[in-house]
């Protein structure tokens, strides 16, 4: 009886080990996409400012530019490091500045630089839909989402609503959509930074008025210059 319940015991011993063993875990395989792309939502803030001013031009405030939009990567060599990509956004830009836009007695639109003790404010702002078109390099990789990038290119825009606000102390001229202001705008710009930060300029190389608009005879050939930030998320 003693053997058959010392055999009893050990059978009972080494199957509760037997149920006691860890089993080893499976960890899934994770194929990593060495094809990737650089498709990203990008969000730009800048600084708007002109060049080509017209004599006794100044501004003033902080004149606010907004950018947001969709850009699809193309690669152009085997590590991805060389690319194109295009594609499009919306833009809002202010400006603040001393350059008078009203209306005389008979409602035509008038142009005047004026010194900032005869308004009370003044400014323009445009709303577009851009295009842009960009060559890229970075030292990105596969498995990594942090690399330095240059991104330069040229940015196609067509102004769909624009406006003027002038407030002189005694009347506010508020011009919506005056046909003076050149509805296709183009420039090239340059993107390099660093991750989600980066620095971003713009120069516009047609003039923000048509070739008709005048003050006292003198063509205003003012071009948009905008610099600041762009960040970049996947």
């Amino acid at each position: 009886m003693r053997i058959i319940f010392s055999c009893l015991f050990l059978i009972t011993f080494f199957s509760s080990l037997a149920q006691e063993e860890v089993k080893p875990e499976i960890k899934p395989i994770v194929k990593i996409d060495s094809l990737y792309r650089e498709d990203q939502f990008f969000f730009s803030m800048t600084y708007n400012m002109f060049t080509d001013i017209p004599t006794q031009f100044k501004q003033n405030k902080f004149s606010l530019g907004l950018s947001a939009g969709f850009l699809r990567d193309m690669p152009l060599n085997k590590k991805r490091t060389v690319a194109i990509a295009t594609g499009l956004g919306l833009s809002y830009q202010n400006y603040y500045q001393n350059l008078n836009i009203s209306r005389d007695g008979a409602g035509a639109i008038i142009y005047g630089v004026n010194s900032y003790s005869e308004f009370v404010s003044n400014r323009y702002r445009q709303y577009s839909v851009d295009l842009p078109i960009e060559f890229r390099w970075r030292n990105s990789t596969f498995d990594s989402t942090r690399f330095w990038r240059i991104y330069g290119g040229v940015k196609l825009s067509y102004v769909f609503s624009n406006s003027s606000i002038l407030d002189d102390g005694e009347t506010t001229y508020k011009i919506n959509n005056n046909s003076d202001i050149n509805k296709f705008q183009y420039g090239p710009y340059l993107a390099a930074g660093y991750n989600t930060w980066n620095i971003y300029i713009y120069y516009g190389l047609n003039p923000l008025f048509n070739s008709a608009t005048t003050i006292s005879g003198e063509k205003i050939n003012l071009k948009t210059l905008n610099a600041g930030l762009i960040f970049y998320i996947l």
